[in-house]
């Protein structure tokens, strides 16, 4: 099943992208990451990983015999061949299978602490969970090592 996905534009930013069709998140989807109150760098790897579970969803949807779990990297790069912009380019294919891949632990860990499937992820279930990793930062003082005085300098004699 083929996408309309396609990389950003050389030069611009993902989130200079218009959402919608293009992309495997809606334009309500788009909206609904960035009216989070998170900070700027979540917000970052919120969106990251809401693009993951998109296409992860996709790649697996379009797998026969309806195998379970996330698809490994094997199964990713030929579906992302297949995918206007990218079977051009077969080094950036197996790179971003690669991503997909490692994104995908990452949605299954979160996953696995809520007790459901990876591919059964919500974007509300992303953004809850970045919430509380924000709010985690901030009420855990940052680590510090501590730090010797400078040591008295010898004595002449």
């Amino acid at each position: 099943m083929a996408s309309g996905w396609r990389p950003s534009t050389p030069g611009r930013p993902l989130a200079a992208e218009a959402p919608g069709p293009s992309g495997p998140l809606s334009a309500a989807e788009v909206t609904q990451l960035e009216s989070t109150l998170l900070p700027a760098l979540e917000r970052h790897h919120l969106r990251l990983l809401a693009h993951a579970l998109r296409t992860l969803q996709q790649v697996q949807h379009g797998q026969p015999g309806g195998r379970q779990g996330l698809p490994d990297p094997t199964t990713i790069e030929p579906w992302l061949l297949q995918q206007p912009g990218i079977g051009d380019d077969a080094g950036f294919a197996h790179q971003l299978a690669v991503q997909l891949s490692q994104a995908g632990r990452q949605l299954e860990a979160l996953a696995s602490d809520l007790g459901i499937d990876a591919l059964a992820l919500e974007l509300e279930h992303l953004i809850s969970w970045a919430q509380q990793q924000a709010d985690q930062r901030l009420i855990t003082p940052p680590h510090t090592t501590r730090q010797e005085p400078p040591a008295e300098p010898p004595m002449r004699h």
